[in-house]
């Protein structure tokens, strides 16, 4: 027999998740929105007729799995770009725009 009470989480230890998972989302978010405002990824956005500031705003109606598969993304781009590789120019510039059409899409969608 289960007894009820082992499965109560307390008021504290539950405060203490939710502040985790914003603060994780925060983040994530951050990430994203991080790499948006380089002025590179700018340029890559301009040239194929993307709005930064629609994708920018969108990023705040991300959640979730979406959310942190983007942003997962977005922080592998960064650190491609902060390192300064040179040979990955054209698989960064895909990448760049996919997120920005799946950052668009999935605003569009709510």
């Amino acid at each position: 027999m289960v007894n009820a009470q082992s499965h109560v989480i307390n008021k504290a230890a539950l405060d203490e998740a939710v502040k985790v998972r914003v603060s994780q989302e925060r983040a994530d978010r951050d990430a994203i929105v991080a790499l948006l405002h380089r002025s590179d990824v700018r340029r890559i956005a301009a040239k194929a007729g993307l709005s930064i500031d629609k994708a920018a705003a969108a990023v705040s109606t991300l959640q979730g799995r979406e959310l942190q598969q983007i942003a997962s993304q977005a922080r592998q781009v960064q650190n491609d770009l902060a390192g300064g590789a040179s040979t990955i120019v054209i698989s960064t510039t895909t990448v760049i725009i996919i997120l920005l059409i799946v950052i668009l899409i999935v605003a569009l969608s709510d």
